[in-house]
């Protein structure tokens, strides 16, 4: 063979190796990016915990879709599939009754993130559906009290979660426990700053109650000295009765209360009706359930300090 066509035919090859070798390379690279972690999480305060934690090991989804109010989640059959090809299941006993009902098909992967968050604040549900739209969700008896999950709004309790969640992370992931268990910390150093931040933004406030347009807030004044009051109970689709409205109505004037908080994802018109029958303002403050175009912030630190603003305007706060 001519020494100029060996040359081309060394060359050709060399260029095909390296061809293959790269696309070998890509492929392992695909195949080991396949091999995170798959966490399907119940809605976003516990997607966000998740992909803090997880980091690059895992590849997470939320079962709610952006601008979706959780409470009211329903499931297609391809989101109950995912719960049984999931790694790892994050949710949140009680919060959402159709997940509540399919967690089942995840089996042992199912996680409960109320165990760590320390679920102790209980409140008396004053208001019961009365319509058929919720007709599926667990009906509880006026009166009777029941389990506030909206534990996130408490920054501290939120990184009880997060350093629970790497330790269940380890367990799947063994080789990626020390990442866990850093990005945890990590997570903690922000929610404690946070916590910080709220404890001195909120330690002087003229006006101590917040009605809010559902009792969502409770973790978070019983962690900074406030006082709450939820126009329409622990979920935003019970509904008031005209005496109730007249009620709040009449505290928000006793207690010399200036804003009533309505939210992005909840229908404002009652809260708007308070305010308007107290003769008071309205204001956004946001229960951090899901986030949308419309949310003050692009992620869970940014919007809680926008609250914090709200918050500090709204009470009056020093």
């Amino acid at each position: 063979m001519p020494t100029t066509t060996r040359v081309l035919a060394s060359a050709t090859a060399a260029a095909t190796a390296l061809l293959l070798a790269a696309c070998g390379s890509s492929g392992d690279d695909d195949a080991a990016a396949a091999d995170g972690v798959s966490v399907e999480a119940a809605f976003y305060p516990l997607q966000w915990t998740a992909e803090q934690v997880g980091g690059d090991r895992v590849d997470v989804a939320s079962l709610t879709p952006p601008g979706a109010e959780p409470h009211d989640l329903e499931l297609t059959p391809q989101d109950v599939a995912s719960l049984s090809d999931a790694d790892l299941v994050v949710y949140l006993q009680g919060f959402q009754p159709a997940l509540d009902d399919a967690v089942v098909e995840a089996g042992d992967a199912a996680w409960d993130a109320g165990e760590a968050a320390d679920l102790s604040l209980t409140t008396a549900e004053e208001h019961a559906h009365e319509s058929e739209e919720h007709e599926g969700e667990e009906e509880h008896a006026e009166g009777e009290e029941v389990v506030d999950p909206h534990f996130w709004l408490d920054p501290t309790r939120l990184a009880d979660v997060g350093d629970a969640l790497a330790d269940r992370l380890a367990e799947i992931d063994p080789d990626g426990a020390g990442t866990f268990r850093d990005n945890a910390a990590a997570l903690r150093a922000d929610l404690e700053a946070l916590d910080a931040e709220m404890a001195q933004g909120l330690a002087d406030c003229a006006v101590p109650t917040l009605v809010t347009g559902h009792d969502a807030f409770g973790y978070l004044a019983e962690r900074y000295g406030l006082d709450v009051v939820g126009i329409n109970g622990l979920s935003p689709s019970s509904e008031p009765s005209p005496a109730q409205l007249a009620e709040i109505s009449s505290l928000v004037r006793e207690r010399g209360v200036t804003t009533v908080y309505t939210e992005t994802l909840v229908d404002p018109a009652v809260a708007e009706t308070v305010a308007r029958e107290a003769g008071v303002q309205t204001a956004v403050l946001d229960p951090i359930e899901g986030l949308t175009d419309e949310s003050a912030g692009e992620d869970y630190l940014a919007v809680m300090r926008a609250d914090l603003a709200t918050l500090r305007e709204g009470q009056g706060c020093a």
